[in-house]
């Protein structure tokens, strides 16, 4: 395995290297320094960015209960195949029952007093405003009634379509508040795959919406797919300090892929904006982060020492 830099040159372009061994001075100097010469290419190259992340679909779903209360039973595990309607978990109903039971009734009077108030205004007992009271009442205790059973409707949780159970975030008997996920499922590979990685904000800048990636699959067999970048985040993730870029894989043969395996990919065409070389890594002296420099030569037989700037790192393979 070979390491190589890429370099960034600030002063000097080296398009004269010679592959020719260096050889000393005529005068026979005793502090010449026998050295082999390298001819570097590979000005105007572009560069690329890799980066591991984690697969996923783009409609998985947090599941979670309308009303808060006390979870009655969970009738699926992480792993099971689900279908769009199914029964996925459910809450006590002693409660929510009450609720609905208390707005039913209190529907119930105001529909009574509504229509003793109508009587009365025939006879020209009640004044209008008394009869417009009522009215206004009645449509308030129906609406409230109709909220309640709503709420109870979303008091058990059904498949919202075909697909698999990712995760189980609750247990029976566990007293949630309304909203907090209890399962998060993805379609039956309906839906497309991403693999979701995080880069520093050097890389986000450097690469754009429709470049070229390739991902590595090592679970299965080093498995090689064609991707693209179809979404960079516009914000820095929090905890991991890293911008979230997803990669869409486009490649058809996705039979094996399952959310949260890892993987890994390169991107290519990520252009370096300046002219760069690569060169060997034990050529750089002095390197102190990104400045180092190296030595040069146009006749093969002396030698200059020139400044770069590095540019990054990369490793090729022998």
């Amino acid at each position: 395995m070979k390491q190589f830099i890429l370099l960034s040159f600030v002063t000097v372009i080296l398009a004269s290297c010679s592959s020719a061994p260096a050889t000393p001075n005529t005068n026979k100097d005793q502090n010449s320094i026998p050295v082999k010469v390298l001819t570097i290419g590979g000005s105007g190259e572009q560069g690329s960015i890799v980066a591991s992340g984690r697969f996923t679909t783009d409609d998985e779903t947090d599941l979670s209960f309308k009303t808060g209360g006390i979870i009655s039973n969970i009738y699926v595990k992480e792993g099971d195949a689900v279908r769009k309607g199914q029964l996925l978990a459910s809450l006590h109903l002693t409660e929510i029952d009450a609720q609905v039971s208390q707005l039913q009734l209190a529907y119930e009077k105001a529909q009574r007093d509504h229509q003793r108030t109508q009587r009365l205004y025939a006879d020209s007992v009640a004044t209008l405003e008394q009869l417009q009271n009522t009215n206004t009442a009645l449509q308030l205790a129906a609406q409230q009634l109709n909220s309640a059973r709503f709420n109870r409707s979303y008091s058990s949780i059904h498949a919202p379509k075909d697909g698999y159970v990712l995760h189980k975030l609750a247990n029976a008997g566990q007293l949630v508040n309304a909203g907090t996920p209890i399962l998060q499922t993805n379609g039956a590979g309906s839906g497309a795959w991403y693999l979701r990685i995080g880069v520093s904000d050097k890389d986000w800048a450097a690469m754009k919406i429709g470049d070229n990636a390739e991902v590595t699959v090592q679970v299965l067999s080093g498995a090689r797919l064609k991707g693209q970048v179809s979404r960079k985040a516009e914000g820095i993730d929090a905890q991991s300090g890293t911008f979230t870029v997803d990669i869409k894989i486009i490649d058809k043969q996705t039979k094996g892929l399952a959310a949260g395996m890892f993987g890994q990919c390169s991107i290519a065409s990520v252009p370096i904006t300046q002219k760069s070389w690569r060169v060997p890594y034990d050529a750089v002296l002095d390197g102190n982060g990104s400045d180092g420099f190296v030595f040069v030569t146009s006749d093969g037989k002396t030698a200059r020492k020139v400044p770069v700037v590095i540019a990054g790192i990369e490793k090729d393979q022998c």
